[in-house]
């Protein structure tokens, strides 16, 4: 049998099958976008197809109504293919991955953040500089008379230009070498490590190209970002973002973990971060600074846990099974080569280490970026995205957790929810009168409304709440125009009515997505509050708040203050740092120093798992509410 993906603003794929197979991971198998926050449980109601031709066996679901059915609506996830057919994959099925939002790195804010990292490296004591070196030689061309092999001549050459006792010419470099001298006239430029007075050759260049390339990389689990950068200069050179491969098989680490441990998942997981986003990824950058991708002699990469994991082909299971142990914390000797990817194939790959199963690399490099193990304030450090991490402390002791929020943060478990793709409510402002919304839209000029994203979730709860709209509980507590209730009786918020939307349906927000991102932020608030408690401290405590994450670049601080996702303090003391795990790793492609400082902060930080902490589930359950039980602790809330 056959199965016709008709993809909306793309080229059609067809698909060979067999009868019984699921579309959804049909789907898969054919590299077919399809956005699946619950890998395919049914759950989210994202998967959404069209079946336009041909027979499908579905599962009725609460995401369909009867009349989208009736017009061939379906979840892929909940499909079976019983005879040859074609499908619509609808544009907003796959905006996710061609249309995700994400940092303006070329941006002066986040430009600066890269400059102050180095400044802030330099005024701690860590100089950037690595052991990667340029030379330029000359050597004797060989005669009849003068009959010494080329490696020798280059090894002769390099120990006088270096003062290195030895020289390793690795076999990528000496099947080229012979052409490459003689093309060149034996006058050369050699890129390559010196350490411990022995020079390992990485690349035969012409003399005038002796720019040093590195390369920092933020493997998140909704998105990767990476720069290019003069690692002699320190100069970005290029960057670029992109959504991370991996989104198909789920929104979250857990959903992840668990496909990669069915037949083939292990390497498609892989393949999706390696070939799928990291490739391309690289492949503009390079295009972008116009240098060959193995001019890249060194990188350097943040990421979870997980990511670290699906990334090198390690099985992920230990980090999602008791006891919690994951299979490296810190990974050595990793080369391009052995992980496929397009660079120079001796350029090391330099991992910032682990710290738990659920706070990793990117939580690392990311408390190297904050600076807070060089500084006497007590520093809250948070890392908002698809999972929420967080580290308490300052140059005496680092405390960290993670936060089970799940995925609603990325509009996950909400049944408008979406990514900050085009369409996305961002922000909101209701008028407490007439509670009628002010909305701000991803997209250009004139984008219509197509769900809501983490930012906008934030801000729609603390304004139905300010507005006395629904009460501490989330329920809906006023009507009128814009507040709905069904035969339940159960209340939402409409944001956007059918005819003011991009897809015809209406854009709200129910009692049970409220209730939803209720909890998400009650475990955002009760993990601070439990590291606190740890150590025997309270908000009051906290001197400096930094913010760091895709989410936070949009939240609007006083509003998750509101609801009680982050602690009443002077919203003075709230920064905003970008993409930290990105300004850590750039920190550690730069320096040497820098990237044993991250390994010693990592070895120094103590993890807290908070679910086996005394007391945590009753901080949780009392954080369960708009904005907490007590009061107290949220004075600035009237």
């Amino acid at each position: 049998m056959k199965v016709v993906f008709e993809i909306e603003g793309g080229s059609p794929i067809t698909m060979e099958c067999n009868v019984g197979d699921n579309l959804l991971e049909l789907a898969r198998r054919g590299n077919v976008a399809i956005d699946a926050p619950c890998s395919g449980n049914g759950s989210c109601g994202k998967c959404r197809v069209k079946l336009l031709e041909g027979e499908v066996e579905s599962i009725p679901s609460r995401h369909i109504s009867d009349e989208e059915y009736k017009e061939g609506w379906r979840l892929s996830c909940n499909c079976k293919v019983v005879a040859d057919c074609r499908v619509l994959v609808p544009d907003i099925a796959s905006a996710y991955q061609s249309r995700m939002k994400t940092a303006d790195l070329s941006s002066p804010e986040e430009v600066a953040i890269f400059k102050a990292a180095q400044a802030d490296m330099a005024a701690a004591g860590l100089e950037f500089g690595t052991a990667l070196v340029a030379v330029e030689i000359s050597m004797a061309e060989p005669t009849g008379d003068d009959t010494m092999p080329d490696i020798e001549r280059l090894t002769w050459a390099l120990q006088e230009a270096t003062g290195a006792e030895r020289v390793v010419v690795p076999y990528p470099v000496m099947v080229k070498m012979a052409e490459f001298l003689r093309g060149q006239n034996w006058h050369i430029a050699v890129k390559g490590e010196k350490k411990d007075n022995i020079f390992t050759v990485y690349k035969l260049c012409k003399p005038e190209d002796k720019t040093l390339v590195g390369c920092a990389i933020d493997i998140g689990t909704t998105t990767v970002s990476g720069v290019l950068t003069d690692l002699t200069t320190g100069e970005i050179i290029a960057k670029g973002s992109s959504g991370n491969g991996q989104i198909r098989y789920g929104a979250d680490v857990i959903n992840r973990i668990i496909q990669s441990a069915r037949p083939g998942g292990k390497k498609a997981l892989q393949d999706a971060i390696v070939k799928e986003t990291l490739v391309p990824l690289l492949a503009k950058l390079c295009q972008q600074a116009g240098i060959g991708a193995d001019q890249i002699l060194r990188l350097c990469i943040g990421a979870n846990t997980t990511m670290n994991h699906l990334l090198v082909g390690v099985d992920a299971d230990p980090v999602r099974m008791d006891p919690y142990i994951p299979s490296f914390f810190a990974w050595g000797d990793l080369t391009a080569k052995d992980i496929g990817l397009p660079a120079n194939p001796l350029a090391k790959v330099i991992i910032a280490p682990n710290i738990g199963s659920y706070v990793g690399g990117d939580i690392t490099a990311g408390a190297l970026a904050t600076m807070m193990w060089n500084s006497e304030e007590m520093t809250l450090f948070i890392d908002l995205g698809t999972n929420g991490e967080i580290v308490f402390g300052n140059q005496d002791f680092l405390m960290s957790c993670a936060c089970s929020a799940g995925p609603a943060f990325e509009g996950g478990d909400i049944s408008c929810g979406m990514r900050a793709t085009d369409g996305a409510v961002e922000a909101v402002v209701i008028d407490k009168e007439s509670m009628e919304p002010t909305l701000t839209i991803v997209g250009d000029a004139g984008q219509k409304c197509v769900g809501i994203c983490g930012s906008g979730i934030i801000d729609i709860i603390a304004e139905l709440f300010r507005c006395e709209i629904i009460n501490a509980r989330g329920q809906f507590v006023r009507e009128g125009k814009r507040v709905a209730r069904d035969e339940h009786g159960m209340g939402r918020y409409i944001l956007a009515f059918e005819k003011e939307t991009e897809t015809g349906r209406e854009v709200s927000i129910n009692e049970v997505d409220i209730d939803n991102f209720i909890r998400a932020k009650g475990a955002i608030y009760s993990g601070i509050d439990t590291l606190l408690q740890s150590v025997d401290m309270t908000a009051e405590c906290i001197e400096k708040v930094v913010v760091a994450g895709g989410i936070g670049s949009g939240i609007n601080m006083k509003n998750a203050i509101r609801i009680g996702m982050l602690p009443d303090v002077e919203l003075e003391r709230y920064h905003y740092i970008g993409n930290s795990s990105l300004t850590g790793a750039y920190a550690m492609v730069m320096s040497d120093e820098a990237t044993e400082k991250c390994h010693q902060v990592g070895g120094n930080m103590t993890y807290l798992e908070l679910s086996t902490y005394p007391g945590y589930m009753d901080s949780f359950v009392a954080a369960c509410f708009l904005p907490h039980t007590d009061a107290s602790l949220f004075p600035s809330i009237s």
